[in-house]
């Protein structure tokens, strides 16, 4: 396959595309209408002229940037346009055919669709695992136009002879980068090889690797390269910021900010989901409304819990990366990285969940001294020089400049106990008390003495001499006296931990 052919690099049009200009159904128009769509981003105004020619497409845009949009539309017209290709008016094969990494990527983007489509006949659905499949195989029978679904659950649909899709014309791999990431590229293979092999296929992308490029090369025929922004680039909306803390006070750093910036809602982002799931209990003991969403989670729960978090009923979403492609939260104004990510491209996914669609944000990323090398690899995708600030918290909490300086923690007052709301004024300052110390404890001078790393090439003691002297497969000496005799007393019992 020869090089895709660039149709835009860098700079958008300066002028915005008004949708009501494209060569569009009456019902689709009437339904962006609906939606409050009436100037196009400029993901849109490239990329859907070219899926309207029935050109593949692969789509370069940071997230946030209207991409379902921008392969949904054009689509849906071009499936109206030959609405009754179908031998039987009863019969609704699947003819378009979209896929995504996860759950709630597929549930938002199958929302958006049938809002799209709500003045056609078309069929919409949606298929994704960690709930029961009865349900989705009525609705599969029933037949559907238009599926979206995660790659493991559609394969055991179609194992189950459910859904059969041998009249699939149009195909996208939504954030194809991040399906790569969680191994799905077998199960993409697999589903691809079902499809006819006459097809227009889109692929959209937030960062385009080497991976990606190659599956494109594989699985579509002389594509049009839309690229609207620089590959890996942030938001230029965003605010991102930089602070070096402790892991101690990441914590309260959160709440500064919050309270320093009056920010209501926000996303914190961490790496585990036992570190969310803790997190969140913390910020709710704090006065804050949280929920955690994390892969531990079921579907049920984690769709509740983000329902919640649109309708504000919940002003920290504690979550790990699951939340951190494709989720569209309308003027969500910041985001916590209480982690630094592992993976450097999830920093450009997570800092994307704010300042979408033109709004501005906050990316507040928290550095510990351990997470020198992450941040490194964030400047090497991003190509530029990361600021990173100290962070002082006030008085009462003791600064980061003077704990580094040797203050010990009992050095500083005791932290208050707040039993107002999070979001109430601070009550008036009090009188300064001394803070409690506990009873020194003797102290014994064997601690006092500096740490010395042993040296890896030196056996340890109670090995010395084995190369010089091999040891006698039978021995006089049991195990027992062998271990005593090491210790110089009773054999110590063995530890939980061995």
């Amino acid at each position: 396959m020869t090089e895709p052919q660039i149709i835009e690099s860098a700079t958008p049009d300066p002028t915005p595309a008004r949708f009501d200009t494209l060569p569009l159904d009456a019902k689709l128009l009437r339904a962006v209408a609906d939606s409050g769509y009436a100037l196009m981003t400029p993901i849109q105004a490239k990329a859907i002229p070219i899926v309207l020619e029935g050109r593949d497409v692969m789509g370069a845009a940071q997230t946030g940037t209207g991409k379902t949009a921008a392969f949904s539309i054009p689509l849906l017209q071009r499936m109206l346009k030959h609405e009754n290709a179908s031998a039987s008016p009863a019969r609704h094969p699947v003819r378009a055919l979209v896929l995504a990494p996860t759950r709630e990527l597929a549930d938002q983007v199958a929302n958006n669709i049938k809002a799209y489509a709500k003045h056609t006949n078309l069929r919409v659905t949606c298929v994704f695992g960690g709930i029961d499949m009865k349900p989705q195989t009525l609705v599969l029978k029933g037949g559907v136009e238009v599926l979206i679904a995660t790659p493991g659950r559609l394969l055991d649909h179609i194992e189950a002879k459910n859904c059969v899709l041998n009249q699939v014309e149009y195909v996208v791999l939504d954030e194809a980068d991040r399906m790569l990431d969680i191994g799905f590229l077998p199960d993409l293979q697999r589903i691809l090889s079902f499809l006819p092999k006459t097809r227009q296929t889109l692929l959209f992308s937030a960062t385009f690797s080497p991976e990606i490029k190659r599956l494109s090369q594989s699985y579509l025929q002389d594509p049009v390269l839309v690229e609207v922004a620089r590959p890996n680039a942030t938001a230029k909306n965003v605010e991102q910021l930089f602070y070096s803390v402790t892991d101690d006070d990441k914590r309260a750093v959160v709440r500064q900010i919050l309270r320093q910036r009056e920010i209501k809602q926000a996303i914190v982002f961490v790496n585990s989901k036992l570190g969310a799931a803790r997190l969140a209990r913390s910020f709710e003991r704090d006065g804050l409304r949280t929920a955690a969403l994390h892969g531990d989670k079921s579907q049920d729960e984690r769709l509740k819990s983000l329902e919640a978090f649109k309708r504000g009923e919940v002003d920290l979403l504690v979550a790990t990366d699951v939340a951190a492609r494709g989720l569209d939260i309308a003027d969500l104004p910041a985001v916590f990285n209480f982690d630094v990510p592992f993976n450097a491209e999830d920093y450009v996914h997570r800092i994307g969940r704010t300042g979408r669609a033109g709004a501005s944000g906050v990316a507040v990323t928290l550095v510990t001294r351990a997470d020198a090398r992450l941040v490194a690899d964030i400047e090497k995708l991003v190509k530029r020089t990361l600021d990173l600030q100290a962070f002082e918290l006030p008085d009462d909490r003791g600064s980061r400049s003077a704990r580094y300086e040797g203050v010990e923690r009992s050095d500083r007052p005791a932290r208050p106990r707040r039993e107002e709301s999070f979001y109430d004024a601070a009550p008036a300052a009090a009188a300064p008390r001394p803070a409690y110390r506990p009873p020194a404890a003797p102290r014994d001078a064997f601690f006092d003495k500096p740490y010395e790393a042993s040296q890896r090439d030196e056996p340890p003691a109670w090995d010395k001499g084995a190369a010089a002297a091999p040891r006698s497969v039978s021995s006089n000496i049991k195990p027992k006296k062998k271990v005593a005799a090491l210790f110089g007393a009773k054999a110590p019992a063995a530890s939980l931990e061995s």
